[in-house]
């Protein structure tokens, strides 16, 4: 289906988006995630699961009030990383198609950004995921990674691709990764 045929609405319902700079709205963590004031008691479930994959559960499950507990205006109440991973379970909340994480993993240490990206590979599954990162760990076993110089794409591959064919990308991997992962291996 051509995306210009289908309504704003549709198309917006399709797509979720994580910012690199995560803004929660004020509520609850339940209501926050879901995006519905008053979540029945599915859309709670819901709630629990998006936690969960985002890694989000035991840090919520320690508070006071557990998904019940009131979220301030831009989530002032949470550091960095706790507002990424409630931003990420507010996406893994939806049913959408394509799922757009623009650096939205660059505030959580390396043990939850690979615990992340593995739920986020068997959650979704199947489904159309586009992560822009700084950090080559966050992207290594991507289908295809597209390097970026000064807004210029400088290369596309693998990241056993890339370490033959990108100058640019072989010279960041070779300052961030260990010697396991430069040849493929996992960070975590």
């Amino acid at each position: 289906q051509d995306l210009k045929d289908l309504p704003l609405s549709e198309l917006r319902s399709r797509i979720a988006m994580v910012p690199q700079k995560a803004y929660l709205f004020s509520g609850t963590i339940a209501s926050t995630v879901s995006g519905v004031e008053n979540p029945d008691a599915a859309q709670r479930a819901r709630v629990e699961l998006a936690l969960e994959g985002a890694q989000a559960k035991e840090f919520v499950s320690a508070l006071p009030n557990g998904i019940d507990h009131e979220v301030e205006p831009g989530g002032a109440n949470f550091s960095g990383g706790q507002r990424q991973r409630l931003a990420i379970a507010r996406a893994l909340a939806t049913e959408a198609r394509a799922y757009l994480f623009d650096d939205s993993f660059s505030a959580l240490d390396y043990k939850t950004d690979a615990a992340l990206r593995q739920e986020l590979h068997t959650r979704l599954g199947g489904k159309t995921v586009v992560i822009v990162a700084q950090r080559i760990s966050t992207v290594l076993h991507a289908d295809r990674i597209v390097v970026l110089d000064d807004g210029r794409i400088v290369g596309q591959g693998t990241h056993e691709e890339l370490m033959e064919t990108c100058e640019e990308y072989r010279e960041i991997a070779m300052s961030q990764l260990s010697e396991a992962e430069l040849n493929g291996g996992d960070a975590a």
